[in-house]
């Protein structure tokens, strides 16, 4: 029987049959894009005169969303484990369950300037879910077997976005000696797992139109990476992070090339998966001018900024037209009743 890989049909108006929503772990997304772009307008704060209430806005946005979706999908779990369970089984959506960690991390650097209590154990549980989840994932991963049209960029999100996040929240919080290893931890499972997803892309069958919206995922290595490692050094950007910004920069003129191929596949949530990368990027070149960059990066940093905006302002409105026309949910669980003994 074949397998599944494609994300959760979230095009269809779900039945009237149950109340209970069941909401895929690749919504965790949705934390990652308001999340990012709350940070690159704390980045583009420090070097322009913007308003600062605007970044703190939108991270309060995001703390909101996260909580909705964690109490939600904690409830899938408890009412609809067997959605749950197929969605952990699945090759390709599991990937997104280590959203759950890395968008805890995210919500712990948000309200860092309020409560580092608040945010020291927010961190905590999410960087500890984040390592349990990666290494459950890849150990699953090296057993091999594994059906070369599964691999996607998804791969990318236990172990590269987890420890390129943690490296980001732990230098903010002044344990960039950790946050070092973790950025390691990432870097390598970057280029690893690059390898191997070009090489599928290049010469395996073409993506499916339903998950050709994860390749924006592409983006957030380089992009996050360069954050991460803006995160743990000090002093003038070096050739290091300039690299990996160019490189974002390559991913970023690729995506737009590869739009209309990608577009097959009609507007749903999975486009969110092109707006952690993209915020990722203007804050990486906001930051290196903040720290003294006067080249490329000074030039690209407004445009990159713009461009966040614009990318995650239009994701967020095509999502909320789903959402008032019942078209955002994929189909809710129907909760069955045992019978009488």
């Amino acid at each position: 029987m074949a397998v599944d890989v494609s994300l959760p049909n979230t095009s269809a108006p779900p039945p009237r049959t149950s109340r209970i929503p069941s909401v895929p772990a690749a919504f965790f997304g949705i934390v990652l894009g308001l999340a990012g772009l709350g940070n690159s307008w704390r980045a583009a704060a420090t070097i322009w005169p913007l308003p600062v209430a605007i970044g703190e806005a939108i991270n309060a946005l995001a703390v909101m969303v996260w909580l909705v979706l964690v109490i939600l999908y904690a409830a899938k779990w408890i009412v609809a484990r067997a959605t749950a369970m197929a969605e952990a089984e699945n090759p390709v959506q599991c990937c997104f369950i280590g959203l759950a960690g890395v968008s805890t991390m995210l919500i712990a650097l948000a309200v860092l300037p309020y409560s580092r209590t608040a945010a020291t154990l927010l961190f905590v549980a999410g960087m500890l879910f984040t390592v349990l989840f990666a290494l459950w994932r890849t150990g699953i991963l090296w057993r091999g077997e594994r059906d070369p049209a599964t691999t996607t960029a998804v791969l990318y999100l236990p172990t590269v976005a987890g420890s390129f996040v943690t490296a980001i929240v732990a230098g903010a919080m002044g344990h960039a000696d950790w946050g070092q290893l973790a950025f390691g931890a990432g870097f390598f499972s970057w280029l690893a797992i690059e390898s191997v997803l070009m090489n599928r892309l290049l010469t395996g069958p073409t993506l499916a139109a339903p998950l050709r919206p994860t390749l924006g995922i592409q983006l957030a290595p380089p992009a996050v990476g360069a954050v991460a490692y803006l995160s743990v050094t000090s002093g003038a950007p070096d050739m290091l992070v300039h690299a990996m910004l160019g490189y974002a920069i390559l991913q970023t003129m690729l995506l737009c090339r590869m739009l209309p191929w990608i577009a097959k596949q009609p507007f749903a949530a999975s486009y969110w998966a092109f707006t952690f990368g993209i915020t990722a990027l203007s804050t990486a070149a906001s930051r290196m001018v903040s720290r003294g960059d006067t080249g490329p990066a000074e030039l690209l940093a407004p445009v990159l900024f713009v461009i966040a905006n614009i990318v995650v302002i239009g994701i967020a409105v095509g999502t909320i037209m789903l959402l008032v026309r019942g078209k955002l949910l994929p189909a809710p669980a129907v909760v069955v009743p045992p019978k009488a003994a």
